[in-house]
């Protein structure tokens, strides 16, 4: 089987080979440079491989990547800030035999401890950069025909469900976020989020690469990570300055952040032309507030199984609020109960299931609507909304959407399933009195439906983090654990509302 991606990569650097392919801050790699090593890494792996990747953002790791692409066998990403047992599953999950990684010392006491046999470790050199190959007995493990990539979560669970595409579907995406965005080879894309997200391995390499575009691509460190999510903005504003990007791939949270660096009188680079955002909803405010910077922020929406993005405002066609019209090979239709199915792109299965996913529209789990003029709105996950105990449903991300919009309110997680009120659960942005909030509630309250509005109100003690277990790597609120933190205070204000009745 041919490799589609591989194959436009290989065409644009016999059109261009001398045009820079990748770099960081010491490393400059035309794209005949780039076919070369990827042609030379195959030769390190064998096509009875199935290979995780671990290791931080560099050329090492689109190098590693491609290879895997050329020789079409499974690669796997793993996320740096997966715990240990997280990294365990994927190994066992999705059978795979072999692990390359600049994190060896901490693999091999991992694989040790849990009894795996260390066939072979190896160094692998690339670019400077010394890797550590481990083989082991591999777990037998059911992978779909045709499986090229397997994307992990990190969800809302222990344990991550592991995604499995092809080469096509993959293809498919990139296709057409080249054509949606309307790709240059003048482009200079600079990686943002670590290159085990799916979002920025498909859109943020395999795009700019089969366009003939320049990805820059730094560890995370120099872009001002520490951890997965304790960022360094002025550090992060300055790593876009020099690298002079055009393009940019950013959450809601790095956008917030960097929008906050620019309030303190800091200047982001005129170059941008595209950045887009997902992951999760975005508030208008924070769409707003880009515009007054001349920051050109495109909002998206996507999900793993149909291997990325499914919708995206583009320059030609823009609506905010909306997450931007299908894009080209996509399908989407609505059911009655407004949950939101898609067609033309999807995964090949879950890892070690049987289950058939042969169907023509795959059920996406997300709640919204189509308008008139074609644009997708996301209103929340159908799982989360809740039914008050008036018999009304309320999607919580709908009603948080509507709080994160003032600018005192950083984050909130709603409550309310079987209550006859909702109660919200808050992070401020400052320090803020209950009579300063009385009075913003009383403003959010107005934009809704009685039934999904606020009238009792929690003050978090600490942001919704991934290190304090709220959130999920891409800043998704984990809404179980928040309740279960501040159950007492939450529970309370229904209890007194017994008391008054009784």
């Amino acid at each position: 089987m041919q490799s589609p991606i591989f194959d436009a990569i290989h065409h644009v650097s016999l059109q261009t080979p001398n045009a820079t392919a990748i770099k960081d801050s010491n490393i400059c790699l035309s794209y005949s440079e780039l076919m070369r090593l990827v042609t030379g890494m195959s030769k390190d792996l064998t096509t009875q491989d199935v290979v995780g990747l671990l290791l931080d953002n560099s050329p090492a790791w689109i190098v590693l990547d491609l290879a895997c692409l050329h020789l079409n066998i499974p690669c796997i990403p793993i996320p740096s800030f997966f715990s240990d047992e997280q990294i365990l599953h994927t190994i066992s999950d999705s059978g795979q035999n072999s692990l390359i990684t600049d994190q060896s010392a901490r693999i091999e006491f991992l694989l040790n401890a849990n009894s795996k046999l260390i066939l072979s470790k190896t160094e692998v050199d690339i670019l400077g950069k010394t890797l550590t190959k481990f083989t082991f007995s591999a777990t037998a493990s059911h992978l779909p025909t045709d499986t090229a990539k397997i994307t992990y979560t990190s969800g809302t669970t222990g344990n991550p469900k592991g995604v499995c595409l092809s080469q096509e579907a993959i293809c498919k995406v990139a296709t057409s976020l080249k054509q949606a965005t309307q790709a240059y080879s003048s482009d200079i894309h600079l990686c943002l989020l670590p290159l085990a997200t799916l979002l920025e391995n498909i859109a943020g390499m395999y795009v700019p690469l089969m366009s003939g575009a320049c990805v820059c691509v730094l560890p995370l460190a120099e872009i001002g990570f520490s951890g997965s999510s304790k960022v360094d903005f002025e550090k992060m504003l300055n790593a876009i300055n020099q690298a002079q990007a055009t393009t940019l791939i950013l959450t809601p949270e790095l956008l917030r952040g960097l929008l906050a660096i620019c309030e303190l009188g800091f200047s982001i680079s005129t170059q941008l032309r595209f950045v887009a955002v997902g992951g999760a909803l975005v508030a208008p405010a924070l769409l707003n507030q880009a515009k007054q910077y001349g920051i050109p922020v495109y909002e998206g929406y996507g999900l793993s199984e149909c291997a990325s993005v499914v919708s995206l405002n583009t320059f030609q066609a823009n609506k905010q609020g909306s997450v931007g019209k299908p894009l080209a090979h996509i399908s989407c239709r609505i059911k009655k109960d407004g949950e939101i199915i898609v067609k033309g792109c999807q995964l090949l299965g879950y890892t070690n299931t049987e289950q058939s996913l042969k169907q023509d529209y795959f059920a996406t789990g997300d709640i919204g609507y189509l308008d008139d003029d074609g644009y997708l709105y996301i209103t929340g996950r159908k799982k989360n909304v809740f039914i008050t105990s008036f018999g009304r449903n309320v999607s919580p991300e709908w009603v948080e959407r509507e709080l994160t919009n003032h600018p005192i309110i950083f984050q909130a997680a709603i409550f309310g399933e079987a209550k006859p009120f909702n109660v919200a659960v808050i992070v401020t942005n400052g320090s803020i009195g209950m009579q300063d909030l009385h009075g913003i509630s009383l403003t959010i309250n107005q934009s809704l439906p009685d039934y999904a509005q606020v009238k009792k109100w929690v003050l978090a003690s600490q942001p919704f983090t991934l290190e304090n277990g709220l959130a999920t790597a891409n800043f998704r609120i984990k809404r179980d654990a928040i309740y279960q933190q501040y159950q007492t205070e939450i529970d309370a204000f229904y209890e007194e509302r017994l008391e008054h009745v009784l």
